[in-house]
């Protein structure tokens, strides 16, 4: 009776064998073990290859996202998503192209910068097709991958002997990064020539300070960026007209920290044709302010060495004020009589070349107030030992307008320059010289016969005068040489050495 009743009571659960639980443990241990070193291997390609994806992705991303603004996967193409998320995905991909890479080693990080390469392809035909839509956190986006990528510093320019652009033969330098810098330069390119974008808030971004070191990069040595640099700033003049102001005054001083500071600059012939084509979008009359760029910064232009590397694009500027404006022709003509070079001939054919456009535009009004000081240099000119430079001056009376200038105004001009012609048929070497100065000797026969006489006699009369006065030189130095080489004979007192010795001086100077 009793076994029954135990027998119905429940039993205590029986504890598992240790030994038995360590085996089975075990063994599903080896199974789990075995399983994962499987999976491990399956996998270890697939993550090396999207070893370089996550590194890119990982700034893209924040650790926080909303879910109804959750950014896209910027390795996405914009086919594969609905047009909703474009502007997401734009976005995002703009957020990867602002990683920068070094160029100066060709083998490093190569896959991460062919990736950001054809994302930025693809960026570039996303607008080009037009379809990109400018929101302010996409201005935002766009203005950063462009500062990222673009403004950097560049190495110190040391001064040497000639200034780079001086010798043809200079090779130019490229910059190993230009195949994204070419990229990224078209996008901003693209980006600021959407009819759709909005200028109010754009300035926000393309403020004073992106306009500085846009200005900036004017300093590069590669050509290639120069030149796009200069379609780039030519938009943001001609979109943003609240910058119009601070651009001039920003390029003004980069004009005057190379003419008065530096003379080193790579960029100031590009930045002068930007400044060409605005110049000729001035309205009349000139502003005080337009005036004062030329006088204080275009014709300071023509003093440094390196005039040569930017001068057809300064005289086209300056060409720009003056038909506009024809009173400014004379105030030009003076700041090239005040630069004109003494010592190079190559900036003298250059200035003779700007100063024959300036004649044909001048007003008679405006000649007449330049004409001495003008002819008197042109005279030296004539006269130059350099055929060159001879040649060009002579060239001047091959112009109508200048002719017509000189014959109505010939009373003071054939003066100035006539003795510089009979000088050129007395002296000169070369024969092309010689043959200019004689057919310019029978315009002014032709002109007037009598003026050309009496001013070829009154050469004659000073030139006699002058032989008169060298000859009287002459002597003079001899009685210095007689007194020098006769030595000095001091009398009892000890000054008859000295007397005789200011003697001769006081004879020399009557005689000089």
């Amino acid at each position: 009776m009793l076994k029954q009743i135990l027998a119905k009571l429940p039993r205590k659960t029986s504890k598992s064998n240790p030994v038995d639980s360590a085996g089975s443990s075990s063994n599903n241990d080896t199974i789990d073990i075995n399983n994962g070193f499987q999976f491990t291997n399956s996998c270890s390609v697939i993550s090396s290859r999207l070893n370089v994806v996550k590194r890119m992705s990982s700034s893209i991303f924040p650790t926080s996202i909303s879910a109804g603004n959750e950014m896209i996967d910027p390795h996405v193409p914009f086919n594969d998503v609905s047009n909703s998320d474009k502007q997401r995905l734009f976005i995002s991909k703009l957020n990867l192209c602002s990683s920068v890479y070094d160029f100066t080693d060709p083998n490093e990080k190569l896959s991460e910068k062919d990736l950001k390469r054809k994302i930025l392809i693809e960026l570039l035909d996303f607008l080009a097709s037009n379809s990109a839509k400018f929101s302010e956190p996409t201005i935002d986006a766009m203005c950063k991958m462009c500062a990222n990528n673009l403004f950097r510093d560049f190495p110190p320019k040391y001064p040497s002997n000639c200034t780079r652009g001086e010798n043809e033969d200079d090779e130019p330098l490229f910059d190993p990064a230009w195949t994204h810098l070419q990229l990224v330069y078209d996008i901003l390119l693209q980006f600021l020539s959407y009819n759709s974008l909005d200028v109010k808030v754009a300035k926000k971004y393309v403020d004073h300070s992106f306009i500085l070191r846009l200005l900036n990069l004017f300093e590069s040595e590669d050509p290639r960026e120069r030149d796009c640099l200069k379609s780039v700033l030519h938009r943001v003049y001609g979109k943003f007209m609240v910058h119009r102001p601070f651009i001039r005054m920003a390029v003004s001083n980069i004009i005057y920290r190379f003419v008065f500071e530096t003379e080193r600059h790579s960029g100031i012939a590009e930045l002068l044709e930007i400044f060409g084509s605005v110049i000729s979008g001035f309205a009349l009359p000139l502003k005080k302010e337009h005036k004062m760029f030329l006088l204080r910064v275009l014709i300071p232009l023509h003093k440094p060495k390196s005039v040569g590397v930017y001068h057809q694009q300064l005289t086209y500027c300056i060409v720009q004020f003056v038909e506009k404006e024809p009173k400014l022709a004379g105030t030009v003509i003076k700041g090239l009589l005040k630069y004109w070079p003494v010592t190079s001939s190559q900036k003298q054919l250059m200035f003779l070349s700007e100063l024959e456009e300036l004649l044909e535009m001048i007003n008679m009004e405006e000649f007449e107030t330049i004409m001495v000081p003008l002819f008197r240099r042109i005279g030296c000119c004539l006269n130059s030992s350099h055929f060159q430079v001879a040649e060009r001056a002579h060239f001047l009376w091959n112009n109508e307008r200048i002719l017509q200038l000189i014959k109505h105004n010939r009373q003071v001009i054939m003066p100035l320059v006539f003795s510089a012609l009979e000088r050129n048929t007395q002296n000169h070497w070369h024969r092309a010289v010689l043959n200019l100065t004689q057919n310019v000797r029978n315009m002014f026969r032709e002109m007037d016969e009598e003026l050309a006489l009496a001013c070829q006699g009154k050469f004659e009369e000073e030139n006699l005068k002058s032989t008169v006065v060298s000859e009287r030189r002459r002597l003079t130095w001899e009685r210095l040489e007689t007194a020098a080489g006769a030595g000095f004979r001091p009398t009892a007192g000890g000054s008859g050495g000295v007397s005789g010795l200011e003697n001769a001086t006081a004879a020399c100077i009557v005689s000089c």
